[in-house]
């Protein structure tokens, strides 16, 4: 039935004006705004290598529990001081280190650092296994 139509994932902000500022500008995705007036304001972010992602302002808006995007580069180290010269601030989770990152002693799981969007929503920059 689905299998040849094109799928992609949407999550809720209270300001996709300033999602666009940090998905855009902080990030530097390709974003694509949109007012329709009868759905609001919205952001389409491009994912490298393809696909998207809708982003639209909610007035009751509650950020989400689990992970909206997951970014994984060849280059995590690099990338994780790059975004915080960006200001990005990392969680500090049970399961992360002192600066935020969670590594895998035994290697069987990448690297991974969580931080929140302007919205609260929850977002993760992960070393690439190969297989995106």
């Amino acid at each position: 039935m689905f299998k040849d139509s094109t799928a992609f994932g949407s999550f809720s902000t209270d300001s996709v004006a300033k999602a666009r500022d940090f998905y855009g500008g902080t990030l530097g995705l390709e974003v694509e705004y949109r007012d329709d007036e009868g759905m609001g304001p919205m952001l389409r972010i491009q994912h490298p290598g393809g696909g998207s992602t809708l982003v639209y302002e909610k007035e009751d808006h509650v950020p989400a529990t689990h992970t909206v995007l997951n970014f994984a580069t060849d280059d995590f180290e690099s990338t994780v001081t790059e975004l915080r010269s960006k200001g990005v601030a990392f969680a500090q989770l049970p399961w992360t280190d002192e600066d935020g990152i969670a590594r895998d002693v035994d290697g069987m799981m990448p690297s991974i650092a969580w931080f929140k969007d302007p919205g609260d929503n929850w977002v993760a920059v992960m070393e690439s296994d190969g297989e995106a």
